[in-house]
């Protein structure tokens, strides 16, 4: 999508509607900086605002999201365009957040591997091979929270049985027996245990 384009409509439609930044801002309950970036085509409106906002600037969300005024027999197409795109980026993101933690894992896998080999092989004080055992310990259960943690809000878990995609909770996931990114759990819609891999999106 083409975050200026989108950025100078909403400009122009605020302006429409007679509203300063700092007016529409005070409307939707964020700051006039949230709405300044919008509108350089900085970041984009978060979804959960997206329908307040077209309201107060008299748009539809294809229209927000197309970045101009759409004319009634192109709107089909339009809405078909944008919801790939949308998809698209929702993809992106979701492959990005799964580096991330390759990103956060490795480095603390080959540092503990590290520390490990210090405490085995070289000759130290008792109390600071303790130490350093409990904090290899503590950085190794820190590091897989986390991963979890990002591995668990990105994307979707797809059943093997119905091929429902959803969001199983955190402690679920976290407990969940474990082959890479695939775990075995329960589905919330057809109740049957399998083993679930981790999709991007909602549905293909």
């Amino acid at each position: 999508m083409d975050q200026i384009k989108i950025g100078k409509f909403i400009a122009s439609c605020r302006k429409e509607q007679g509203m300063t930044q700092a007016i529409l801002a005070e409307k939707l309950g964020i700051s006039d900086r949230a709405v300044s970036k919008w509108e350089t085509g900085k970041s984009m409106p978060d979804s959960g605002i997206m329908l307040e906002l077209c309201e107060l600037l008299k748009i539809n969300v294809n229209e927000l999201l197309s970045g101009e005024r759409i004319m009634a027999e192109l709107y089909d197409k339009r809405v078909e365009e944008n919801l790939l795109e949308m998809k698209r980026e929702i993809e992106e993101k979701n492959r990005q957040m799964l580096m991330t933690e390759y990103m956060v894992v490795i480095p603390a896998v080959i540092a503990g591997m590290v520390i490990v080999f210090v405490i085995a092989f070289i000759a130290m004080p008792t109390w600071l091979r303790i130490a350093l055992t409990i904090y290899v310990t503590v950085m190794i259960f820190t590091v897989a929270f986390i991963a979890v943690g990002i591995e668990q809000k990105t994307g979707y878990y797809e059943c093997q049985h119905c091929h429902h995609r959803y969001v199983p909770t955190y402690w679920k996931t976290n407990l969940a027996m474990h082959m890479g990114r695939t775990r075995y759990m329960n589905c919330p819609k057809c109740g049957k245990r399998s083993w679930q891999k981790k999709v991007l999106t909602k549905g293909d």
